[in-house]
């Protein structure tokens, strides 16, 4: 089954609870948390503090995507707040194989990302074969509510391709301009891992599930 992870960035703020349980009995989930430095990014997001309360009142993994120039500190003074999934940008890393042994220490699944304009041939067969999830990024990261960028397609086939002639088990997860238009074509790319924003969020609170589910029943 596709893993929805609804990005947090645009939900309601003021009534982050309500929204969290909002999605409450819905399978295949994760909350996407993006958490910005204004540094590696212009944006600054989730602090420490929020990014804990979430954890402990989130009835789903927590997967954090973190847009920094340092993930090394993000990664050890956040190594006991409850997130499942942690992924970090290869853009920013200064040895990649060794943070993701670091973060492997701590979390149960490790991600590594790419900006759109920054090639697969980036992560090495040793990077592949060591961490649990690859995110594509189909829009500069930063910013939500940007649209898709076609790019990421031929991007998801060549690490599908990758994944199968090394034997990995990493997901792909897509994050950027997601939404019920192209997620089949994604999903059929070899996409395993949705994130969507706007297109979750952007609607009455009681029809969320309904635009999960939308993003993987074809």
């Amino acid at each position: 089954m596709t893993i929805i992870s609804p990005s947090l960035l645009a939900c309601d703020f003021l009534n982050m609870e309500f929204e969290l349980m909002a999605f409450e009995g819905v399978k295949d989930l994760w909350f996407h948390l993006d958490i910005m430095d204004g540094h590696f990014v212009p944006n600054l997001t989730f602090g420490h503090p929020v990014i804990e309360l979430i954890t402990k009142k989130s009835p789903h993994k927590c997967d954090a995507h973190f847009m920094v120039t340092n993930p090394e500190f993000y990664g050890e003074t956040l190594k006991n707040a409850g997130i499942h999934n942690f992924t970090f940008h290869v853009e920013a890393a200064l040895d990649s194989m060794s943070l993701i042994k670091n973060l492997k220490i701590n979390y149960p699944s490790v991600g590594i990302s790419i900006k759109p304009k920054t090639s697969v041939s980036k992560l090495s067969d040793e990077i592949l074969k060591a961490v649990d999830l690859v995110l594509v990024m189909s829009v500069e990261p930063g910013f939500g509510g940007q649209s898709f960028m076609p790019a990421a397609y031929d991007k998801i086939k060549e690490l599908a391709k990758k994944r199968k002639s090394l034997g990995a088990h990493f997901q792909i997860q897509v994050d950027g301009g997601v939404t019920d238009k192209n997620a089949k074509e994604l999903i059929a790319a070899g996409a395993d891992n949705l994130v969507a924003g706007s297109y979750v969020f952007k609607t009455t609170k009681d029809n969320y599930k309904n635009k999960v589910e939308s993003l993987r029943s074809f």
